[in-house]
């Protein structure tokens, strides 16, 4: 015969069986976890469409950046004349764009001039005069005169007549880089053979006034000349010239198809901020991809030119003609890596939210010092600690309408942004001041 006031083993009294009541909750909670696990596989398939469908676009986007930075970057080119001529003015003075235009203009020169006839064809009061510029010509005439023609070329092309030349012709001639790849436009640029060339005729003229002012008089026979330099080589330019038209129109709507994209995957994406800070480093990454591109083709294209092309030159072009463009590089890979860091920053991380805290640390450190200096904030702080939310999304769309306002930012541009936001949250952050946690903390004290 069992004892009702038996114990357990364990020394526990044994559990009565449970009421109606208890087992029906029991049972609607059981059915409540199944209905919850089966909506959480059913969504399972669907959160997995979600996800790709985001990355898809994301990457979409990151691949098409590149490609709009230099369709923003031709179609800038083509359709500003001061940035056109911002971006070539500086070859004027570049040396290495000196001596090939020197050379061009030196060979033109000198196969206008007739040598045997060149002291015959002088008059003998001026015979003196030339005798003494050319100086004592030994067994080798051609080679005296030349070197003569060539130091009156470098003169020129050194002087302020030069550069006044070059950038008058090339704001005149802006369709230059239109019609070399559009091929539309006219002017001094031309193309041949697969290149664009620019006219050296003023040059030649400038050149042949020179050595007339020297005593070679006989350089006053020399007809009209034009002699062409070479800005530009590149084989099939015919299908350049159709590539190029299709970035020309994509210039516009390119970059904003590819901000787009990748933030309809960042908002389709379940964890956004975290997929945010890899969007934001895969852009820059694929921006700086097309600088390391600009650099490897750099090479490619010297190496392509025939021996008749100054590869100094050349290369001088090519770098002043890419500026721009390296420059929208820096500035995307700037702009991609702060914001994945803003992104960061304001993540539940644990090194985020340390730095959160140093910050509103350091804050609370100078309203603590300005409150002992007496310093205060009258009703702003009240109000700025009411609207903090509003201000901070305030601030936001300025550093956005800055940048978006701003005509060519570069990285510095991005940085210089950057900065002054903080600087206003800064000043946001020491204002906000909370009257009724002071006053319940100094009411703590007092007490």
């Amino acid at each position: 015969m069992t004892d009702e006031g038996a114990t357990a083993p364990g020394g526990e009294p044994p559990r009565k069986p449970g009421t109606d009541a208890e087992r029906s909750e029991l049972e609607h909670l059981r059915t409540r976890v199944a209905a919850l696990e089966a909506d959480r596989k059913a969504g399972e398939p669907h959160h997995r469409w979600k996800s790709f469908f985001a990355a898809l676009l994301i990457i979409i986007g990151c691949v098409l950046a590149p490609l709009a930075a230099v369709a923003a970057w031709a179609s800038s080119e083509v359709g500003d004349t001061d940035r056109y001529v911002a971006t070539v003015a500086p070859l004027a003075s570049d040396p290495d764009i000196q001596a090939a235009a020197a050379n061009r203009v030196t060979n033109a020169v000198m196969e206008h001039i007739d040598l045997p006839a060149l002291l015959e064809g002088v008059a003998p009061a001026d015979r003196p005069l030339l005798e003494k510029a050319l100086g004592k010509l030994g067994d080798s005439l051609e080679s005296a005169v030349r070197s003569f023609v060539h130091d009156k070329a470098e003169d020129i092309i050194a002087s302020d007549t030069f550069e006044r030349i070059w950038t008058e012709a090339n704001r005149r001639i802006h369709t230059a880089v239109e019609k070399a790849l559009t091929g539309s436009g006219g002017g001094a640029v031309k193309i041949k053979n697969d290149s664009v060339t620019v006219d050296l005729g003023p040059v030649v003229d400038q050149v042949k006034q020179r050595l007339v002012d020297e005593g070679m008089t006989v350089a006053a026979k020399i007809p009209e000349v034009h002699t062409d330099f070479t800005v530009l080589q590149a084989d099939n330019i015919g299908k350049v010239k159709t590539y190029f038209r299709l970035l020309q129109i994509a210039g516009t709507w390119l970059p904003v198809l590819s901000v787009l994209l990748i933030a309809a995957g960042v908002l389709l994406s379940r964890h956004r901020r975290h997929v945010l800070v890899i969007a934001a480093l895969a852009f820059a990454f694929a921006t700086l991809m097309l600088g390391v591109a600009l650099t490897v083709f750099r090479v490619v294209y010297l190496n392509a030119l025939p021996d008749t092309v100054s590869q100094p030159a050349a290369g001088s072009v090519y770098d002043a003609m890419t500026h721009y463009l390296r420059t929208t590089v820096r500035m995307a890979v700037t702009l991609g890596v702060v914001i994945a860091l803003a992104a960061w920053l304001t993540g539940p991380g644990r090194w985020a939210t340390l730095v959160r805290q140093v910050w509103h640390s350091g804050i609370d450190a100078v309203r603590s010092t300005a409150d002992r200096a007496g310093l205060r904030t009258g009703p702003v702080g009240p109000f700025v600690h009411r609207h903090r939310g509003w201000i901070t999304w305030i601030l936001v769309a300025a550093a956005v309408l800055a940048f978006i306002l701003w005509n060519y930012p570069t990285g510095w541009v991005i940085v210089g942004i950057a900065l002054v936001f903080l600087f206003a949250m800064a000043l946001a952050d020491f204002l906000a001041e909370d009257r009724t946690g002071d006053a319940a903390h100094r009411g703590g004290t007092a007490g």
